[in-house]
């Protein structure tokens, strides 16, 4: 297990390209200094749950555990088709021969009404 006082934090952030290890490395520097996680947090401007979280997981995992975890990421909300669709809705009515606005609630309804005819068929 990494101990704190045998790792230069500083050194550490300076070699990373990664901004949110370079943050993550800093707060634990200022941790090792003995400052407060919530000066830590004013220093880096950022929220204290997050320090809280940084120095929690370099306690249980080390460094290791500081890294980036891969993200799933999410599937798309809409499909090609949809989306196709949804950009032909939206140039129809942008161009409404009466001169009415298309607003975002108007796009909310349309693809609401096409989920519902999605699940009803």
């Amino acid at each position: 297990m990494d101990s704190l006082k045998n790792i230069d934090f500083k050194k550490l952030a300076s070699q990373q390209k990664s901004i949110q290890m370079k943050m993550r490395l800093l707060a634990l520097a200022h941790f090792k200094d003995g400052h407060s996680r919530t000066q830590i947090a004013k220093f880096l401007k950022v929220s204290r749950t997050s320090v809280n979280k940084w120095v929690q997981t370099f306690l249980e995992e080390g460094l290791e555990g500081l890294k980036e975890k891969p993200r799933t990421g999410r599937p798309p909300l809409l499909t090609s088709e949809q989306r196709v669709q949804l950009s032909q809705y939206i140039r129809d009515k942008a161009h409404d021969t009466q001169g009415r606005r298309l607003t975002g609630a108007d796009i909310h309804t349309y693809n609401r009404e096409r989920v519902w005819q999605l699940l009803s068929s």
